[in-house]
């Protein structure tokens, strides 16, 4: 077993992130949420995202914000070796 903390383990995370992180796939669920959001209709407008919509941004967007992180630390460690 490797001795990787879970939140360094980029392999871990490439997967989650390339399957829930896209799922569907034509065109990625989180990629419609980003938009929603950064359009600024998340929170007024005519359609603002309800509470159903906040946990497909959590679930979809987790894999890649861990994926990021385990890349973050990859990197700080390659720059102090």
């Amino acid at each position: 077993m490797s001795e990787t903390p879970f939140y360094k383990n980029v392999q871990l995370w490439i997967l989650p992130a390339l399957t829930l992180g896209l799922a569907p796939f034509n065109p990625p669920h989180i990629w419609g949420k980003i938009q929603w959001i950064a359009g600024g209709g998340a929170f007024s407008g005519e359609h603002p995202m309800g509470a159903m919509d906040w946990f497909d941004v959590v679930m979809h967007g987790t894999p890649w914000v861990m994926l990021f992180v385990a890349l973050t630390f990859k990197g700080i460690d390659l720059v102090k070796k």
